[in-house]
């Protein structure tokens, strides 16, 4: 598997196979809460506690646990806990991104993702 990853201070706990955003300070991460959230990717294989070093995947393909049904290729988002769910922008929003679905998945499991993150936006009708 090819992934680019990149080394933050952790901002608080991040937990493994899950979302993350900028902390507060540079070169600092925390874990993602939000679907608003500004996401970078997904943080690697251990559990991190505030101020420890934290890898995250920034680009490629990430496993990440899964906070909802997907469908290979949807495009996925944060839900509270930083678990991936799909991105569903009501008409005219626009919505965070952090890659795309590389499986079908539900709650819980923890599957591939192509870490690309951006933002989207559903046309307003």
């Amino acid at each position: 598997m090819s992934e680019i990853s990149k080394n933050y201070v952790a901002g608080g706990a991040i937990t493994k196979y899950r979302l993350a955003k900028f902390g507060a300070a540079d070169r600092a991460a925390v874990q993602a809460s939000a679907a608003t959230d500004a996401l970078i990717g997904v943080n690697a294989e251990l559990d991190v506690v505030q101020g420890e070093r934290v890898d995250i995947v920034r680009s490629g393909f990430a496993p990440v646990q899964y906070g909802g049904n997907v469908t290979r290729g949807d495009p996925l988002t944060s839900d509270a806990n930083g678990k991936a769910i799909k991105a569903n922008p009501a008409a005219g929003t626009r919505m965070s991104i952090a890659g795309y679905a590389e499986v079908s998945a539900v709650d819980g499991d923890i599957e591939l993702m192509l870490v690309a993150p951006g933002f989207i936006t559903t046309p307003a009708a």
